[in-house]
This record gives C-alpha cells, structure tokens and sequence, in this order.
C-alpha cells in the first residue's frame, strides 16, 4: 500500500512546480489591461482553484466539469 509519505516523496517537486506556474499565470493575468468583459474562463480557473482546497477524492472529475461544455 502507498503511504502519503510515497506520493508526496515521488510527486512534491511535479506539483510544486505546478502551482507556481500557475501563480505566475495568475499574476500575469493580474497585470494585463483588464478587459472590457468578464473573461469566463478565469471564472472556471477560479473555480478550479476552490475545488483543489477541497478535501474530497473527487477533485479531477469536479474540475473535469468546471471544464466541459455545457450539455444539451
């Protein structure tokens, strides 16, 4: 059985790497002109970003949603 102590010694540097991208996006985001509209996509990154502070298994398929096109 993997421990919490494998994943992160296998994963840490992937993921820190991740968030810091993604800071440094956000940031870059933050310093452009702002737009005259609400982009709706940083509403979905936004979203996304809640959802990873959630303790629940189901953060991929929740942010998987946030993503997908409407149905119907």
């Amino acid at each position: 059985m993997t421990t919490h102590e494998d994943v992160l010694e296998r994963e840490f540097l992937k993921l820190r790497a991740g968030i810091i991208d993604i800071a440094a996006i956000l940031d870059r985001i933050d310093r452009a002109d702002d737009p005259e509209q609400p982009d709706a996509r940083l509403g979905q990154v936004r979203e996304a970003i809640e959802i990873l502070d959630c303790e629940s298994g189901d953060r991929v398929e929740r942010i998987q949603k946030v993503f997908s096109l409407p149905e119907g």
